[in-house]
């Protein structure tokens, strides 16, 4: 079985489990949307008040899905054409429908209608909810979490699964140590951006940064001090930290509160790596570090 062909089977083998075992998340009734469903309009602000970005996607999400529901018990399979059609709510950007038999056969798959009469042989139980599954973005080989709403519906004897959804990380900023690059400072001290809102695409709603600073046995960080308050949360190793020349002695689970314009240094008086989380608010700049060396 090939990964395409692999992912879509654990896909709807999650959904039969869950829908067998009673935990899958479902919802009766959901939002009517008659615009596109990456576009909002004013009612949709205003009944969305409140809510995440996260949650009114996941309400149009079910919403499409209900929608071509309905459609399709209106116009049966002739409502197939209207999926496909580009540019159209259904089928924009990266939303899209995918329909598919109850025996496996997907009828519907806009983004590549070629791909359409493809048979992974898999079964599903009647019902509606929600799935998490890795799939590559349009364009992009690494996969990465996609959440969809399935749900059954049937014209005359053939049963169909009607799917939609969007990837998490749309809408959930995330990001993983291993993915950090990090760059050399005070000679012996590597440092990396976990979260700095300047180094993202998109605006992220939020003004501080993050970094993972990891300190060689025996190095330092020599004086200096940040204009603004600065938060170190150590993760592993131990040391001591000089604020105003006073020392406080580091270990793993401790967190400092360094005030603004207050002079620190940092040295690894131990045998390992000595990590910590540096916290900025505002984000670093260097327009705000001063050093005294």
């Amino acid at each position: 079985m090939n990964g395409l062909k692999r992912t879509i089977y654990v896909l709807f083998v999650i959904f039969l489990l869950l829908n067998v075992a009673g935990c899958i998340q479902s919802k009766d009734t959901a939002m009517n949307e008659d615009n596109a469903i990456d576009q909002v309009s004013e009612q949709d602000i205003q009944t969305s008040e409140g809510q995440s970005d996260l949650a009114v996607q996941k309400e149009m999400t079910m919403s499409l899905v209900n929608e071509a529901v309905e459609l399709m018990a209106e116009e049966g399979e002739l409502a197939f054409d209207n999926f496909r059609e580009n540019g159209s709510k259904w089928f924009h950007d990266g939303t899209y429908l995918s329909i598919w038999t109850i025996e496996g056969i997907r009828v519907v798959y806009a983004p590549n209608a070629s791909s359409e009469g493809m048979n992974v042989s898999v079964l599903s139980e009647e019902g509606e909810g929600w799935v998490n599954y890795q799939w590559p973005k349009p364009g992009e080989s690494a996969p990465t979490m996609k959440y969809t709403f399935v749900k059954r519906a049937s014209i005359g004897d053939q049963t169909y699964l009607v799917t939609s959804g969007f990837y998490v990380d749309n809408y959930v900023y995330t990001k993983n140590l291993e993915d950090i690059e990090y760059f050399t400072r005070f000679n012996s001290v590597s440092l990396g951006n976990v979260l700095h809102p300047a180094m993202v695409d998109r605006d992220l709603g939020v003004n501080y940064s993050i970094a993972h600073v990891i300190i060689r046995p025996g190095a330092s960080i020599g004086d200096h001090f940040m204009k603004n308050p600065e938060v170190h949360y150590v993760l592993a190793g131990e040391g001591i930290f000089y604020i105003e020349d006073v020392p406080f002695e580091l270990s793993e689970g401790q967190m400092v509160l360094v005030p603004a314009n207050a002079k620190q240094q940092i040295v690894n008086n131990g045998d390992v790596a000595l990590e910590f989380l540096s916290i900025d608010q505002p984000a670093w700049a260097q327009d705000n570090e001063v050093s005294l060396e």
